[in-house]
């Protein structure tokens, strides 16, 4: 018995099973479920009783129970606003105003500046038309609490309800002193309004701009001065308001309105003073839309020059202000130069940019000059295609260079740059002066392109030779200019020229981009048709290198070449070619470049074999294998391994071993998964 009730207690409940999983015949999803509980929303959940009452005496009990709960409900929370005014709630209701006004009177002795306690019983007091219980009650309630703007609103409003306009103004007049914000003093001017005493309503306006001197309340004071058509004191009130603002409180949306009030009456040149007097003393960032109205202002009632000088002008202050703060700010310097050209002074034009070149770099590297050196050939671009003055442009070039600290570093644009304005002057001599003194100089391979294009394009041959070979004196591993020298001895017709400038690039003994001047020299072979030679090339450039291009290359040639005794010599020599090339990668035990010869050489033997040339080259293709190896940044203490893929060769004795020992260990393990 007690090992039962043991085992009872010591274990839950098991959930009763269900014996029957069957579907039900209704199935109701849920869609169903939250459409039936949408649509039963609003249906009451529970209905309060009505209780009758039949006698006099059931009242006075049904009242009494009543009180005694919210007397309970106080006694518990004495702080909780609500049950006081639930309480006086249900005393109106019962229309005992004398039980509610002592529990109104003993929540305000708990809570007396809470403004709900006081708003809902100057409400029940106007509800119930006692006027002077309500007056008496704002009365206390502003005395207490003057900043509760709620409190004034009310008193006016029932004020002005019952017709007593001089006990409302007097309210105002209560509150005013106590300066309170922008919308009551509307208010009170509103009211002044509605009864038509426009008088005090302009007084009113006076004091209120003399509390609250903002923009904004000037603005208003005047449109209201100007919606009665006092003209001369709305001008009058928009002066006080500029010289009382003074330039550190000054907005732009006053100076708008004014210039507005002066173009309605036709004062086109005081609107445009006022434009400009803004412009002038309010930062750029604070007068957006004042430049954007004295721009519609000028489209519409002036001339373009006059809103050009003033943006001009603003824009002129804010840059000397920049540079002032930076001097060696360059872009800044651009921007400023830009604006005076666009002004179209070349006087202003020309002092700016003399001011900007003054600003040398303060330590010689390039790297602090490149910007500084475009403010040169800006400089002498404007002087030249601007001005037309060609004396000026060339002492600005001359200046430049002189500048430039040539044992250091160079620019190679400014040499050129010069030469061009030479060339456009018809000073041929003076531009090839410039450019051999910058080779001879500060020698640089853009210096020497340029030189060698100049005299290209003048088709003065001689002299481009010579300066190839400057070049090549100067650059001997520049493989770019040993393909162009030869280019333009072939364009020449001078073959055995081109022939021997590329011999003499092939045997330097350092090139920068070899594989390019053997390509150039090979292609040069061929399009001189001289095979035997083409194919000399072929066999030396394989002594240097053995690379797996080189050799597909070379029996692309063979297969390319026209043959007039055996179509088939062109595929047998390119064969050739594939064997003795997989032969020397394979001594090599270079793996990649075999699987590319391979490859390449199957694509031949698609093309120009037959079935048992492609069987030896497929017999020779390599297998796939994915392997495990140390990785590099693996420890003694931490290895970590990688996978690769490597290639077996069916003709590699080596591999073959090592693939015959792999097919053994797979089979012995398949033996081992069976058994």
């Amino acid at each position: 018995m007690n090992s039962g009730q043991g085992k009872g207690t010591g274990r839950n409940p098991r959930p009763p099973k269900v014996k029957n999983k069957a579907p039900a015949e209704i199935q109701i999803t849920a869609e169903q479920i939250l459409r039936e509980a949408h649509d039963r929303r609003l249906e009451p959940t529970h209905s309060i009783p009505r209780q009758k009452i039949s006698d006099l005496e059931e009242l006075s009990e049904f009242r009494q129970r009543k009180r005694k709960d919210f007397e309970d409900n106080i006694r518990k929370n004495r702080l909780n606003v609500g049950n006081w005014i639930k309480y006086a709630t249900w005393e109106e209701s019962q229309m005992e105003l004398q039980r509610a006004r002592s529990v109104l009177e003993r929540a305000l002795d708990v809570e007396a500046r809470n403004p709900a306690i006081w708003l809902r019983y100057v409400e029940m007091e106007m509800k119930n038309r006692n006027v002077n219980h309500a007056r008496n009650l704002l009365d206390r309630a502003t005395t207490l609490l003057p900043r509760v703007d709620q409190f004034w609103y009310k008193y006016t409003y029932m004020e002005e309800l019952v017709g007593d306009v001089p006990k409302a103004r007097n309210v105002f007049e209560r509150w005013m002193k106590w300066e309170p914000d922008e919308t009551a003093w509307q208010a009170y001017i509103k009211m002044e309004l509605r009864y038509h005493e426009e008088e005090r309503a302009h007084a009113l306006y006076e004091r209120f701009v003399s509390i609250h001197p903002e923009s904004k309340n000037w603005i208003k004071w005047a449109k209201f001065e100007e919606e009665h058509n006092n003209m001369d004191k709305c001008r009058e009130i928009y002066s006080e308001a500029l010289e009382y603002l003074g330039e550190e409180k000054l907005e732009q949306k006053i100076l708008v309105a004014f210039a507005k009030f002066e173009i309605k009456m036709k004062e086109f040149e005081r609107a445009r003073i006022i434009y400009k007097y803004g412009l002038e003393r309010l930062p750029k960032s604070q007068s957006q839309s004042l430049y954007n109205q004295y721009t519609n202002f000028e489209k519409q009632y002036g001339d373009r020059e006059g809103i050009e000088d003033v943006v001009l002008g603003k824009r002129r202050v804010q840059y000397e202000q920049d540079i002032e703060a930076n001097p060696k700010n360059y872009d800044v310097w651009f921007d400023y130069v830009r604006l005076e050209e666009s002004s179209g002074d070349p006087a202003r034009t020309r002092e700016v940019y003399e001011r900007a070149i003054a600003q040398v770099p303060p330590a010689n590297e390039k790297r602090y000059w490149r910007r500084y050196i475009y403010l040169w050939i800006n400089y002498a671009l404007y002087e030249e295609l601007e001005t037309e003055d060609s004396d000026r442009a060339r002492e600005i070039y001359s200046q430049c260079l002189k500048l430039i600290p040539h044992k250091k570093f160079t620019f190679a644009k400014i040499w050129l740059l010069a030469a061009q304005f030479e060339i456009r002057q018809l000073n041929v001599k003076g531009a090839r002066n410039l450019l051999g003194q910058s080779i001879g100089m500060c020698p640089k391979n853009k210096l020497f392109k340029g030189y060698i294009d100049l005299e290209m394009q003048l088709r003065d041959f001689d002299r481009c030779r010579i300066l190839y070979s400057k070049y090549l004196e100067y650059d001997p591993s520049s493989c770019s200019a040993w393909i162009k020298f030869a280019e333009l001895e072939k364009v020449l017709d001078e073959s055995d020229r081109c022939r021997a400038i590329f011999e003499l690039g092939i045997s330097q003994p350092v090139l920068d981009m070899p594989e390019l001047l053997w390509k150039a020299y090979i292609d040069f072979e061929i399009s001189e048709e001289e095979y035997e030679k083409t194919r000399a090339l072929y066999v030396r450039l394989l002594e240097r290198t053995e690379h797996v291009k080189v050799f597909i290359s070379f029996a692309q040639f063979e297969l390319s070449i026209p043959y007039e005794d055996d179509s088939t010599e062109g595929a047998s020599r390119a064969r050739k070619i594939f064997v003795d090339a997989y032969d020397s990668l394979k001594k090599k035990e270079l793996k990649d470049e075999r699987v590319l010869l391979l490859e390449a050489w199957k694509d031949f033997e698609e093309n120009n074999g037959d079935e048992d040339t492609q069987k030896v080259v497929q017999d020779k293709m390599p297998k796939v294998v994915r392997k495990r190896r140390k990785a590099a940044d693996s420890t003694e203490d931490n290895i970590i391994w990688e996978e690769y893929f490597d290639y077996i060769f069916p003709d590699d004795q080596v591999q073959s071993r090592n693939l015959k020992f792999l097919a053994q260990a797979q089979a012995w393990r398949q033996k081992q998964q069976e058994e």
